[in-house]
This record gives C-alpha cells, structure tokens and sequence, in this order.
C-alpha cells in the first residue's frame, strides 16, 4: 500500500519533514483512504497521524569530557593545536603576571609601609620583568628591607 502521498501532505501541513510523520499501524487503511488535504487534517486532529518529536544529541559525553578537563585530563600534547603563545597569547599572561603585582604595590604604598621612592623603583622593576609573582616580590623587599619600621598595621 502506497502512503506517499498521504505522508507528502501531513508533512506539509505539520510543517516537518517526512521522515518525522507518524502513521497509527492499526489504522492504515483509513490513512489510506484520505485522499485530500482535509481528510488527512482530520486524521491529524483525530491523532491517527502524528508529528514525531525531533532527534536531539545527547550532551553528556560532552560533560564527562568538561568534567575531566576540569580535573586536568585530556589536556595533553595529542591534544593541543594551536602554539603555546597562540592557546594563551604572552599578553595575557603578562597581564595575569603584572596586575597583581601593581595591585600589591599600591596597598603598601596605601599603607605607608614602603615610601614612594621605593614605591617607583619597585613599580619599574616589576615593569622591567624582575619578578614572576606577587611571593616573589615581597620575598624581595624583605631582603632588600624596603619596609618601614613601626608604620602601619
């Protein structure tokens, strides 16, 4: 038995494909006997022909994947396409490195815990490159004993 037609029109009248026109199996033979747009309208309205729901992707291998890149996984070199300096460019890391840096400087110079000479020279190094984290610069101004004595908290 031909339903071609009968599938054609339910598909243009539910405004899907073809392929997601669901047809009753125990009631072909009345499908079958619509032959004009309002027999096959009817047949939609009495449920025998249906619009099957659209086929999803499933996204939880995505998420088991997201997971793991969280943890550190599947993050190694088979895995990586575009250069170091391309995946995080060296401005942003020069970014991530100096702001904190320039930050710290300001809350002892706020503080009075170093003096604005120091303050400037610190601020230049920083500039310069001397150091690779905010540990790193304090670590220094221990040494160097930039830090005044009986001021501050």
């Amino acid at each position: 038995m031909n339903l071609k037609p009968q599938k054609r029109m339910a598909a243009e009248i539910l405004k899907c494909g073809e392929n997601r026109v669901y047809f009753d199996p125990y009631l072909i033979e009345d499908i079958s006997l619509a032959i004009t747009r309002e027999d096959v309208r009817n047949l939609i309205k009495q449920g025998v022909i249906q619009k099957k729901y659209k086929q999803g992707v499933s996204k939880y291998r995505k998420n088991l994947r997201h997971e793991r890149k969280k943890k550190g996984r599947a993050r190694g070199l088979g895995k990586r396409k575009g250069t170091k300096h391309a995946r995080t460019p060296k401005k942003r890391a020069w970014i991530r490195r100096i702001r904190p840096l320039r930050r710290e400087l300001k809350k002892l110079r706020n503080r009075k815990l170093i003096t604005t000479a120091n303050y400037r020279k610190l601020y230049k190094n920083a500039k310069g490159g001397m150091f690779v984290s905010v540990a790193q610069m304090n670590r220094y101004i221990k040494e160097k004993e930039l830090i005044r004595r009986g001021r501050g908290r």
